[in-house]
């Protein structure tokens, strides 16, 4: 696996924005607001799905060496937060989406919100999968599954809402990358 240069600057800008995303947050109810899925899909579809999910792999394991990135600070012990599930859903989504944006010929704003759409969906099935696992079984306070997914629906608005736009700037983005060389698609017919 060979980085180029403009890996090592963008995986880096990527990870940054996440932590811009994480902090950036508004208080509400049990989990803070973020924009922390807006940058992973932005990563996947930018960077593609190596760079994209080194940069989310990069973010993770720097708030679990302690470094503070993560909405509530950071350390090992966060992987007992019920929301950590979200920042290996937000891996699995850069991965993802960055898999089917390469692997487009005719980028469109319709196809890059369907994989956006599709790395929201699975952030959320692992997220309120872990958040039901970590409540349930770690902390010891009963939730139901659909009670998890019922909490997180103005969270899914309003990350569904910032999927439009990561769309919509996306698919006027990579068209401009991939002319000029920068973007390397695994383009298939």
């Amino acid at each position: 696996m060979k980085l180029t240069t403009r890996d090592l600057t963008m995986i880096p800008l990527f990870t940054a924005l996440m932590f811009v995303g994480a902090k950036v947050s508004i208080p509400f109810a049990a989990v803070p607001i973020t924009f922390q899925l807006f940058f992973s899909v932005f990563a996947g579809l930018l960077l593609g799905a190596r760079n994209g999910l080194i940069s989310q792999l990069l973010y993770i394991g720097m708030g679990l060496i302690g470094i503070p990135v993560f909405t509530y600070g950071g350390g090992f012990q966060y992987i007992f937060n019920p929301t950590f599930g979200y920042l290996i859903g937000f891996a699995i989504c850069s991965f993802t989406v960055g898999i089917l944006s390469e692997r487009t010929k005719d980028v469109n704003f319709v196809k890059l919100l369907s994989f956006a759409t599709f790395g929201f969906i699975l952030t959320y099935v692992f997220g309120n999968a872990y958040f039901y696992v970590i409540k349930n079984i770690y902390v010891g306070t009963p939730m139901s599954l659909f009670t998890i997914f019922k909490m997180m629906v103005p969270y899914m608005i309003k990350d569904f809402v910032l999927l439009v736009i990561a769309a919509y700037v996306s698919a006027l983005l990579i068209p401009r990358l991939r002319k000029a060389g920068i973007y390397r698609a695994k383009e298939i017919a």
